[in-house]
């Protein structure tokens, strides 16, 4: 009876052994299962907050892509608009400056013109008042008197030839100057319409103030050789002397005395 008493107590120990040791198993499994669960979702976190940065990083790096591409287009859009402006200022330059070549050329042509008529009138002028002279005085004394007065209207003609031939050099002088001072503007005008910086546009506006400002004195001066009578000096002075060297001053000069 007593071995039988402690058999089952023997069975009972070892059955609450065994139930202790499936006990401290499972919870042994619990805690593993519980650290690879809270492993694998920390991973898992960790996963789709580098997934999260990575996209945010590639649509940062598009956004940038896009925007640099934007101002890549926009400044190709300006310089396009911008050589449109500087290639339409330069050809208006360029036909402006051709209309008054065009126009100083007609307006030179027609004061040679002018001239060469008005020498003609007062080579027939001459030769009527000569021929006058003939039928009126007549004679062996008409004659010579005619004679004498041939020998001093041919010099006071020599004399104002002189003069409408100088007057006439210093036109061509002056309209040549005119000339190369308008394609002087021009240049200027193309100059300020295609400079790249503040210092060059200033420069092409010093140049185009400096080139109208001779323009302006030698059409001043020009003005003045035209409205000075082509050979108006011979009548009264036929016993001065010789006609006047050719003028050789610088268009502009204000010392000069020969414009």
């Amino acid at each position: 009876m007593a071995e039988q008493k402690e058999s089952s107590v023997l069975f009972s120990l070892k059955e609450l052994m065994s139930l202790e040791e499936d006990r401290i198993k499972q919870e042994d499994d619990d805690k593993k299962r519980k650290e690879a669960a809270e492993l694998h979702a920390r991973q898992e976190a960790e996963r789709r907050a580098r997934e999260a940065e990575e996209a945010r990083m590639m649509g940062e790096q598009e956004r940038r892509r896009q925007e640099e591409q934007r101002q890549r287009e926009e400044q190709a859009r300006v310089d396009a608009i911008r050589q449109g402006e500087v290639e339409k200022a330069r050809h208006e330059a360029e036909q402006q400056a051709r209309l008054r070549a065009m126009s100083q050329q007609q307006e030179h042509e027609r004061q040679l013109a002018a001239l060469s008529q008005d020498k003609k009138k007062k080579q027939l002028t001459y030769i009527a008042l000569g021929i006058g002279a003939l039928l009126i005085l007549g004679g062996a004394g008409g004659g010579f008197a005619f004679y004498k007065s041939g020998q001093e209207q041919a010099r006071i003609t020599a004399l104002k030839n002189a003069e409408i031939a100088e007057q006439k050099a210093q036109l061509d002088k002056l309209m040549a100057d005119l000339k190369a001072q308008s394609d002087a503007i021009a240049t200027a005008q193309a100059e300020a319409a295609s400079a790249k910086s503040d210092a060059d546009r200033l420069a092409a506006q010093q140049k185009l103030a400096a080139a109208q400002a001779e323009q302006k004195r030698t059409q001043a001066n020009i003005a003045a050789v035209q409205s000075r009578p082509a050979g108006g000096g011979g009548g009264g002075g036929a016993g001065k002397g010789t006609p006047r060297p050719a003028c050789t001053c610088q268009a502009g000069d204000p010392l000069c005395s020969c414009l």
